[in-house]
């Protein structure tokens, strides 16, 4: 729907019954034809034939389905990669697997942005952030990670028992985070938005990483998201598997 307001009355501008191409991806997932389950349901409203509604059971499901966008940041490596309401993508991905950590997994590989499965993850988020990233990094740790950090998160850490690396911001001097990502010494960036009130901008750092093709993760969800994902890699990434044999187990 879109709406305008003015004078404190609203007008409806567009209406579009319509479905995202996240229905296809979930009616894959589900083994649900969900289009036409829901054109049945409403043409049965509207014509008095009985609803397929009454006959919809409840199903339990084995495995996970991620979608994931792509984007073409790759290609204008100047563009900050943080998101806005202006569509972006190019396209959407779908990793499917019996644990959400590794369905979260496959669907970065599909993006061509898979998620290391060793070394030094580069850690710099905003005072908001601190609060989620403290688990995240204890994770990082637990799994063998060297952690870098950027001032104020390296003193974060540092108080609450996390060893970490403290590295400069380019505005600090040399080495600074970019000279470290040009090097190959960082193997995925987490790095949340500073924001426009910021004294200086980060967005070189997400540039940096985009230019030398690191892996790079821009809120806290998504770092969560990372770490269950290569944990769960790393026990094994499995063999493919039909869709159909996940259709199968589908009770």
């Amino acid at each position: 729907m879109q709406y305008a307001i003015e004078d404190g009355k609203v007008y409806v501008l567009e209406a579009n019954p319509r479905a995202s191409r996240t229905v296809p991806l979930v009616s894959k997932v589900c083994n649900i034809r969900m289009v036409p389950l829901a054109t049945e349901i409403i043409t049965a409203e509207l014509t008095g034939r009985k609803s397929p509604v009454a006959d919809l059971k409840e199903k339990k499901f084995s495995h996970y389905g991620v979608k994931e966008a792509v984007f073409p940041f790759n290609m204008f490596q100047e563009v900050d990669p943080l998101l806005g309401p202006e569509m972006r993508s190019t396209g959407e991905v779908l990793g499917l697997a019996d644990s959400f950590g590794l369905a979260y997994y496959k669907s970065q590989e599909a993006t061509g942005q898979s998620l290391p499965a060793e070394g030094t993850v580069l850690i710099t988020v905003e005072e908001k952030d601190k609060g989620g990233i403290l688990e995240v990094a204890r994770a990082f740790a637990k799994i063998g990670f060297r952690i870098k950090a950027s001032e104020g998160t390296y003193k974060f850490f540092a108080a609450n028992g996390i060893a970490a690396e403290r590295i400069l911001k380019m505005h600090e001097g040399r080495p600074n985070i970019v000279d470290a990502i040009k090097n190959g010494e960082i193997q995925l960036v987490i790095n949340t938005p500073a924001g426009r009130l910021s004294k200086y901008d980060d967005s070189y750092i997400r540039k940096a990483a985009i230019k030398y093709k690191i892996p790079y993760i821009t809120t806290v969800a998504a770092a969560v998201a990372a770490v269950k994902g290569i944990e769960a890699c790393r026990q094994g990434h499995g063999r493919a598997k039909s869709l159909q044999s996940y259709h199968a187990e589908i009770k």
